[in-house]
């Protein structure tokens, strides 16, 4: 699988001509299709193994209390949401962009995930103007970048090394007096455990996580959405736990 420095590279040489680009947008497909079909060839037999477990269990009731049974329930779920996971990020930059409205669409997110965490003792707290500029946006893969932002900060602040319960949201429009092309950015922040900075440079890595029960793909799924917005996001972490993810749409 093609790594960020990877797709960055191949980025760099499809600018150089047209006939470069057709060339490496016709290996990045083909890519895609090959990983799509080792992925759909791999969950028919596990699903019908996850079923076959699942029926033994209805019909035998004693499986509950084997040994190995419940880790083994665990590892086929675990390798399905792999498999999922996968998918998503093959198909992480084909998006179904619409003109959407910035205020209303970050505001739905907020409220969605403050309902999520009512009864946690997490103080969260948004901060998004009455105006701001309609970005053109996946919204379904969008709002699937903002909400995998804000679960990683609610793991990072109820996790037992945290120094606090504070996660925010701050909404704002960058103008061309700061920032080149016109953008709406968005910034989450967090107090909790922190990223040791040996591990920051790697956390959008596939496959790289740093989580008991992480598949490591969900920070390179929500980076490879943002670039394909012609976005970014960056990550920072200071070592007294405050870490701040942020992420810029242009305009």
């Amino acid at each position: 699988m093609f790594s960020e420095s990877d797709f960055d590279t191949l980025q760099q040489i499809m600018e150089e001509s047209p006939e470069k680009r057709e060339l490496l947008q016709r290996l990045l497909e083909s890519h895609q299709m090959t990983i799509s079909a080792i992925s759909h060839e791999i969950r028919n037999p596990l699903t019908l193994i996850y079923s076959t477990l699942q029926l033994i269990s209805s019909r035998h009731p004693e499986t509950a209390s084997f040994k190995y049974w419940d880790q083994l329930m665990k590892d086929v779920e675990y390798t399905n949401l792999l498999l999922e996971e996968l998918s998503v990020y093959n198909n992480s930059d084909r998006l179904n962009l619409v003109r959407t409205d910035s205020v209303s669409f970050f505001r739905t997110v907020s409220l969605s995930f403050a309902a999520s965490i009512a009864d946690t003792g997490i103080e969260f707290t948004s901060r998004i103007p009455d105006h701001l500029p309609e970005i053109s946006c996946d919204t379904i893969k969008l709002r699937q970048v903002l909400l995998n932002l804000l679960r990683n900060a609610r793991d990072g602040v109820l996790s037992p090394e945290s120094t606090g319960r504070n996660i925010r949201l701050d909404v704002y429009e960058l103008t061309e007096d700061s920032c080149p092309i016109p953008s709406v950015c968005v910034k989450i922040s967090d107090n909790g455990c922190g990223i040791p900075p040996e591990n920051l440079e790697h956390i959008f890595e596939p496959f790289t996580t740093y989580k008991p029960g992480g598949t490591g793909l969900g920070l390179a799924i929500a980076r490879r959405i943002a670039r394909a917005h012609k976005g970014s996001l960056h990550a920072a972490s200071a070592p007294d736990g405050l870490t701040v993810f942020t992420l810029t749409l242009p305009v």
